[in-house]
């Protein structure tokens, strides 16, 4: 099984943006953890991260060839991009949204997703272990439902 990570854009400023809302792990810490994470379930993983939208929307399309689900943390294209949503929609294979905020505590328009209520499921406000439970919990709805998206 392979799982493609997906990070959007300004995450690779993590560790030294905000670090009251996103905490002290860098990208790199994250990609470490959720490498030894996939290798306790016996998977792949393979990781991405964009600043910009049609490149991430050009990694779903290459990567759906090669992988069984999507891990995503969309960043503020979470509010804004129908085009990221119609990308995860359009190569139908599973995906579960993760957040490192609770975005649900946070300014009004962070409350509104356009891809929470496509994803297997969403995962938020747990720190970098977002992505943790996010691909634990990806996997095992793979391995339980190895033909549905």
């Amino acid at each position: 099984m392979r799982i493609a990570v997906l990070h959007g854009p300004n995450l690779r400023l993590l560790g030294r943006r905000e670090p009251q809302v996103y905490g002290t792990d860098t990208l790199g810490d994250i990609d470490a953890r959720i490498g030894d994470e996939a290798a306790s379930l016996e998977v792949e993983v393979e990781s991405f991260q964009s600043n910009h939208e049609g490149d991430l929307l050009d990694f779903i399309d290459e990567a759906s060839a090669r992988v069984d689900g999507f891990l995503v943390n969309p960043g503020a294209l979470t509010h804004t991009s129908v085009a990221l949503r119609d990308a995860l929609l359009g190569v139908s294979l599973p995906f579960v949204e993760v957040h490192l905020s609770n975005t649900a505590a946070r300014e009004p328009f962070r409350h509104r997703s356009y891809l929470s209520d496509a994803a297997v499921g969403v995962v938020f406000g747990f720190g970098a272990y977002s992505y943790l439970l996010g691909l634990r919990g990806l996997v095992a709805h793979l391995r339980e439902h190895p033909d549905e998206p």
